[in-house]
């Protein structure tokens, strides 16, 4: 993971009805991902959609810290 991808943890992700799940948008700050989701909410009452937050922080094993 690169770091510009560390720096974007919340997401907010569209739920399907085959459990599949896709991002639709990335932010830095919750309350930005928030107010987004207000408006998808809006735009596009027959979806779902939710706030995730996403760290996904890399475990390096001890050979690649050499």
């Amino acid at each position: 993971m690169t770091y510009i991808e560390q720096l974007y943890p919340w997401r907010i992700v569209r739920n399907f009805p085959n459990l599949q799940n896709q991002v639709v948008a990335k932010f830095r700050r919750r309350n930005d991902a928030l107010a987004h989701l207000q408006v998808l909410q809006r735009l596009v009452p027959s979806a779902t959609f939710a706030v995730i937050f996403d760290p996904s922080t890399e475990s390096k094993s001890p050979s690649e810290s050499k």
